[in-house]
């Protein structure tokens, strides 16, 4: 079987989404810690909304998942060494 190739614009599509993937991932694993994230549409729609928004375990799960992308962009730029060769 051939070995697959891959043009320019694998390479481009790859480093977008590894970049996509590290800036949401800081993006989420921060903004949830900072005063800004209190003042939103969410967190004044109703009193039970704010509770759970400000809640420091509902903080911690978005920043769980941003985490998470932060660990996908690694493993992603890992998976470029495809691209090499």
């Amino acid at each position: 079987m051939p070995e697959p190739v891959y043009r320019w614009y694998h390479k481009l599509g790859g480093l977008l989404f590894v970049n996509f993937c590290f800036l949401i991932g800081v993006a989420l694993a921060v903004f949830p810690w900072l005063e800004w994230w209190d003042v939103n549409y969410f967190s004044y729609f109703s009193p039970a909304w704010r509770r759970v928004w400000l809640n420091p375990y509902f903080r911690g799960a978005v920043s769980g998942v941003g985490l998470l992308n932060v660990c996908i962009s690694f493993i992603e730029i890992f998976r470029l060494k495809r691209f090499s060769g």
